[in-house]
């Protein structure tokens, strides 16, 4: 059916806007709460923010009326000394999102297939639609866990060129098991591995190194999640050389600001501090966990991620977030298929866990 709308391509013309988090400064002028009283645990950010030495370092930014380094440079080699990968397999990007965009890009024509495992992270299918694919959607079961068989079979049938897998996955938290990964790379199509909470994970839990061995293996990182810079938009990923040659094509010239390639490259160079924060983090989402497993009416799932999402039994999922978000505490819930009345709490500093404990004892 043609557009009614001139110069509208049809297929944007039928698909739903993504639905980003309601930020800050709105949040608080919608609850009439000041910011500084709000526990925001409803977008998996970083309760610690930046470490001081970003900071310090944004602060005294020189040539900032100079236009940035379009290959990112001392980035990508600040990335491969980190991950012992060779720079020349790094793509820099502002946040994974615009690499998830640019990956469909370099790939798909319009109507080609690509495989989506949902409930998972809603860019994967959001891309999908404005890149104009075919999707083909293979749930994952009640535990979260994909159906391999179903992979395997869709891929014989329907010849698809991308699978999307976040690890840990998002909502759930749960990571892909490497013997699963190893079933995937068989297959004729690029494997995406989105690994935005991997640095929460058990030590080990990268799939990054095997970039070294497949070739049709790509991983994802962000400094979004470990390193709070989720404002800065910067991340990053491990490609195939071939594919990679083609990305620096059609990337824009200057994706990755200045000030958040400075973040990146400060923040690596401290990672001692920048593992303090992620590991406070880590101790915390065990306290609350513990907590979380003594509620009746929440069952919570097992989480190798910087969240907690629950399973609400016997109440209203929404009314939850609305309660809690009357006394200023904010969490993300889910009504859609493979998620009906689920919340997902992000892990904050301490006094955000006790502050959310204390509501939840007074809900029993």
């Amino acid at each position: 059916m043609k557009s009614e709308i001139p110069f509208i391509r049809n297929h944007i013309l039928n698909i739903p806007a993504y639905e980003p988090i309601v930020p800050f400064e709105v949040l608080s002028d919608e609850l009439d709460i000041p910011i500084e009283k709000i526990v925001k645990l409803d977008a998996n950010e970083n309760p610690y923010g930046p470490i001081p030495e970003v900071y310090a370092a944004l602060a005294n930014l020189p040539y900032i009326n100079i236009y940035p380094d379009p290959e990112s440079r001392y980035l990508r080699n600040a990335l491969s000394e980190y991950h012992k990968v060779p720079a020349e397999n790094i793509l820099a990007g502002a946040g994974a999102d615009e690499l998830i965009d640019l990956i469909m890009r370099v790939s798909l024509d319009p109507g080609d297939i690509m495989i989506d495992c949902p409930p998972t992270f809603g860019m994967y299918d959001f891309d999908g639609g404005v890149n104009n694919a075919n999707m083909i959607t293979i749930p994952r079961n009640a535990q979260f866990e994909i159906d391999l068989t179903r992979i395997e079979e869709a891929v014989k049938k329907y010849k698809p060129k991308l699978l999307f897998l976040a690890s840990p996955n998002n909502p759930d938290g749960g990571l892909l098991p490497e013997e699963l990964l190893f079933e995937l790379l068989k297959q004729p199509l690029y494997v995406v591995i989105d690994e935005a909470y991997i640095d929460f994970a058990s030590p080990g839990s990268s799939m990054l190194h095997y970039t070294n061995e497949y070739q049709n293996l790509i991983v994802l990182r962000t400094f979004s999640k470990w390193a709070g810079l989720a404002g800065l938009r910067i991340g990053y990923g491990v490609f195939p050389k071939d594919l990679l040659s083609h990305l620096w094509k059609i990337k824009q010239p200057y994706n990755v600001s200045v000030a958040a390639s400075t973040a990146a490259i400060i923040s690596l160079q401290n990672l001692d501090k920048l593992l303090g924060n992620r590991d406070r983090i880590v101790t915390e989402r065990e306290r609350f966990s513990s907590f979380l497993k003594n509620i009746p009416w929440l069952d919570p799932y097992p989480s190798q991620a910087n969240f907690i999402l629950c399973k609400v039994i016997g109440r209203n999922a929404l009314d939850i977030k609305t309660i809690l978000a009357k006394q200023g505490i904010i969490i993300r819930h889910f009504q859609k298929p493979g998620l009906d009345d689920h919340i997902r709490i992000s892990i904050g500093k301490p006094a955000d866990t006790d502050i959310i404990i204390n509501q939840l004892k007074k809900m029993e």
